[in-house]
């Protein structure tokens, strides 16, 4: 159960996440608020806020007093946000169960990264406003990712993914690119990017590494990526629209983070049903062999 004093600090953990979605820096909170910048920066680190104090944060920041508080749920329409939310939570998580296609990020390869990048940026129509601050978005985005893929490589908490046959298959057929449309050399090289993921997964199933378990669906999956959080008995579920993978998506939808106890036992029934039905061990070896053949 987590402790009054837990819960103060993950108010701290929330205002960042926020305030980095809406593109603010502690000094540009403060002058808009009033509020000292070095308090800022104490209630960020998990300094006790009232509440008056937190209300006009929150109304600067656009969001709730119950999303800042962890009450209820979180509604998260700024990727940023969401994938600092992430950082969180997994580096105080003990077990994360993931559906998140193709490939569950924290298990994708160093060069997963670059092309990551490149299809960011591809993602996003040339008519889409405020595509001047793009570069600075995705930059911001880029960060908190490679912070969640260093966090989890130095705890190592126990990861359970999910990856769906049918999205690997079309991740190898159309290579890893955020538009259509893209032909020659830059396609190929697309599709070797898309190659080297789909077998960084396969060599995961053959060597086992501790603590990693990954299962191939073949059934259809929601539309929606979620990941379950565990840590010391308690759980959060995380449901996404945001996508890293083929035809990312990093702009529009919203996103939930709840503890709701109803919505966290239906998605660990998903999740469980979704397991017990996926190959597992020689049999996903088989499988993804069979599909890396077939390209």
């Amino acid at each position: 159960m987590t402790s009054q004093q837990e819960a103060i600090s993950h108010v701290g953990e929330r205002l960042r996440a926020f305030r980095m979605g809406q593109g603010l820096t502690p000094d540009d909170v403060a002058s808009r608020t009033g509020i000292s910048r070095a308090a800022i920066y104490r209630y960020e680190a998990g300094q006790p806020i009232r509440v008056d104090v937190l209300g006009k944060i929150a109304d600067l920041l656009g969001v709730s007093l119950t999303s800042l508080l962890g009450v209820g749920s979180e509604f998260i329409s700024s990727s940023l946000t969401f994938f600092e939310r992430m950082l969180q939570l997994e580096a105080s998580s003990d077990q994360i169960s993931v559906l998140f296609g193709p490939v569950s990020y924290l298990l994708t390869t160093d060069s997963y990264d670059s092309c990551l990048r490149k299809a960011l940026f591809e993602s996003v129509p040339d008519t889409a406003p405020n595509r001047h601050s793009l570069k600075t978005h995705i930059d911001q985005i880029m960060e908190v990712l490679a912070a969640r893929k260093a966090s989890y490589r130095r705890r190592r908490p126990g990861l359970i993914s999910l990856v769906s046959v049918a999205e690997l298959d079309q991740f190898l057929g159309a290579g890893f690119v955020g538009k259509q449309g893209i032909t020659g050399p830059e396609l190929r090289q697309r599709k070797a990017a898309a190659r080297t993921e789909v077998e960084s997964i396969l060599r995961l199933l053959v060597d086992q590494p501790m603590g990693v378990q990954i299962g191939l669906v073949e059934d259809s999956l929601p539309g929606t990526s979620f990941q379950i959080f565990r840590n010391s008995g308690a759980a959060q579920v995380a449901v996404s629209p945001f996508r890293l993978g083929l035809y990312a998506n990093i702009r529009i939808g919203v996103a939930t983070i709840t503890s709701a106890q109803e919505s966290v036992q239906l998605h660990q029934d998903v999740t469980a049903q979704l397991w017990r039905n996926s190959r597992k061990g020689e049999d996903a070896i088989q499988r993804l062999r069979q599909i890396l053949r077939h390209e």
